[in-house]
C-alpha cells in the first residue's frame, strides 16, 4: 500500500482521523490491478506450461490407445506360444522316449526312466516356485517392521514406568541378535 501523506494531510491526519477522500478507492484500484495482473500472469504460465506438455500429453494419449488395443493381442500370442510351447516338449519327450527304449531295451523301462527325470523336474520346479513366494513376503521386511514395533512398544512402556523397572530395548535386542 501508499505510506505517502495524500492531500496535505499526513498518515491518519484527516478530520477526525479519517484518510483523505479519494485514498480508499486509489486502494481499492491498486489492489484489484495487482490481483487482475497475479491473475493475466497465472494465465500465462498455464498457457506456456500447455503448449510445453502439450505434444507430450498427445504422444502418451496415442500411446495409450495403442497399449489398449495391444491387449488383446498379447493375450492371443501367449496363447499361441503356450500350445506350441506344450507341443514341442511332448515332441520332444517322445524322440527322448524312443531313444531311451532303443537304448533300454524295453518301452517299459524307457517310459520308467522318463517319468522319474519329469518328477525330478517337478520337484525342482516346485521347490524354486516355493522359493519365489517366499521372498515375496518380504522376509527382511517384515522383520525389521516387528523389531521397529517391539521398540516403539519398549519405550512406550518405559515411559510409562519408572525408568528403573524397564531394561533399555537397545540392550534387549542387541542381546536377541
Amino acid at each position: 500500500m501508499d505510506e505517502t501523506p495524500h492531500a496535505g494531510y499526513g498518515a491518519g491526519d484527516g478530520p477526525a482521523g479519517d484518510p483523505p477522500p479519494g485514498a480508499k478507492a486509489a486502494d481499492a484500484h491498486a489492489a484489484s490491478a495487482a490481483s487482475s495482473r497475479f491473475l493475466a500472469e497465472l494465465s500465462q504460465l498455464g498457457k506456456a506450461l500447455k503448449h510445453l506438455f502439450g505434444a507430450q500429453w498427445h504422444l502418451f494419449v496415442a500411446e495409450l490407445s495403442l497399449a489398449r488395443g495391444a491387449v488383446s493381442l498379447l493375450f492371443a500370442a501367449g496363447l499361441a506360444a503356450t500350445v506350441l510351447g506344450v507341443g514341442l516338449s511332448l515332441t520332444t519327450l517322445a524322440l527322448i522316449g524312443v531313444a531311451l527304449a532303443r537304448w533300454f531295451g524295453s518301452w517299459l523301462w524307457a517310459l520308467g526312466a522318463l517319468a522319474a527325470f519329469q518328477g525330478l523336474l517337478l520337484i525342482v520346479a516346485i521347490t524354486y516356485f516355493r522359493r519365489g513366494l517366499h521372498w515375496m513376503s518380504l522376509p527382511a521386511t517384515r522383520d525389521e517392521f516387528g523389531a521397529m514395533i517391539r521398540d516403539t512398544k519398549a519405550k512406550a512402556s518405559a515411559d510409562a514406568a519408572p525408568a528403573s523397572d524397564v531394561p533399555s530395548p537397545v540392550a534387549s535386542r542387541s542381546s536377541v541378535s
